[in-house]
């Protein structure tokens, strides 16, 4: 093998890639809109829904629990009448509809139970599953502390001091900010070295290699190096101008040591996105093993949902996929500042993981060749 021969083919490859407008336009997108964009979005907390407030009551009851709801989980509540409830819901102009009887602060005061009728717009499901639960927490205390006649919070028997650590602020956007990255990352290396050889095997330009000087290992370890430096600056740029430049989100750890476990995350995912283009016969193809692939990967991988909820079976198998090791290492090092004592472990099967990728890969490739 000469290193000159892969240092011109990967060379080549970027080549190949600066000419690629829509690859060029996903790079940059993955690495910088998306992580920006996603990270903005709270999909998960209530965030300013759209409450609407039918108050057929016209008191100072029903007045203090319209003036109960408001920013950032809510927006201001729109006043309406009955005969314009269903027609809102319906053109999705509100999520939440309260509809506040007459007579209902003289029911409540003379003990009668009265009830309050919530409809939701249960089409915007994840707003509507929390949502229901604070507008009835928000009635029940208003209504509560009118009874009572005056607002107190009751005294709990233990007093609990809460401590967030890693994130005081319990802001969700500095999670998805290096969540998007890190899924980023394995996407882009895959879809990259994936889409390098299905183009050169659809434009006839792999037989051209073939009857060069160069062997398949050269050939496998250009489209490695290339792609995966394409990612990697790119990983680079999208932690220091985006996460921690846009977003302001802080970096616990060393973002060197980062960049390093990244490059053998690269290595790894490179040569799943060759294995995965030698199988498929054509893009399509590809695509849709990648859909495949790809998705358990970012799932199961502890980067969505904590490994330590997934039964034990799961745990064990994805021990085998790189992602799994580089959630672990990357939460470890940009989160909570761990040096590399505390992650060796993960560099260490990342290593192993990779060496095994590769030579996969590489196996396949050369049938694949011939």
């Amino acid at each position: 093998m000469r290193l000159a021969n892969v240092l011109n083919l990967g060379i080549k490859e970027l080549r190949g890639l600066a000419r690629d407008t829509a690859m060029l336009i996903l790079i940059v997108y993955s690495f910088s809109i998306a992580v920006y964009m996603q990270s903005r979005s709270v999909p998960d907390a209530l965030n300013r829904a759209a409450l609407a407030i039918v108050d057929g009551d016209q008191s100072t009851l029903s007045t203090r629990i319209t003036t109960a709801f408001y920013p950032p989980h809510f927006n201001p509540p729109v006043l309406i009448g009955e005969h314009e409830m269903d027609a809102r819901l319906d053109m999705g102009l509100d999520t939440f509809a309260l509809v506040i009887p007459p007579g209902f602060e003289r029911d409540v005061a003379a003990g009668r139970m009265p009830e309050v009728q919530l409809n939701i717009d249960a089409t915007r499901m994840t707003q509507a599953f929390t949502g229901g639960g604070y507008i009835s927490s928000i009635v029940g205390s208003e209504v509560r502390e009118y009874v009572d006649r005056y607002r107190s919070a009751p005294m709990p028997n233990a007093d609990l001091a809460l401590r967030a650590r890693f994130n005081p602020a319990l802001d969700q956007s500095w999670f998805g900010a290096i969540t998007n990255v890190i899924t980023s990352v394995t996407m882009l290396s895959i879809i990259l070295t994936g889409a390098a050889l299905i183009r050169e095997r659809e434009h006839g330009t792999i037989e051209h290699l073939l009857v060069m000087p160069v062997t398949p290992t050269e050939i496998m370890l250009s489209k490695v190096w290339s792609m995966a430096l394409v990612v990697w600056v790119a990983t680079a740029f999208s932690l220091l101008v985006v996460v921690q430049g846009l977003l302001g989100v802080p970096l616990g750890g060393s973002l060197t040591l980062f960049l390093a476990a990244t490059a053998l995350q690269l290595i790894a995912t490179t040569c799943m996105g060759i294995f995965i283009a030698t199988i498929a016969g054509a893009m399509p193809q590809f695509g849709l093993l990648m859909m495949l692939i790809l998705m358990p990967l970012q799932i199961l991988s502890g980067a969505m949902t904590p490994r330590e909820s997934m039964p034990e079976v799961i745990q064990t198998i994805m021990l085998a996929a790189p992602n799994t090791h580089f959630v672990i290492l990357a939460q470890a090092i940009l989160f909570r500042g761990a040096g590399f004592a505390v992650v060796w472990p993960q560099f260490a099967a990342l290593v192993v993981i990779s060496a095994a990728y590769f030579f996969l890969a590489l196996a396949q490739f050369r049938r694949f060749l011939r």
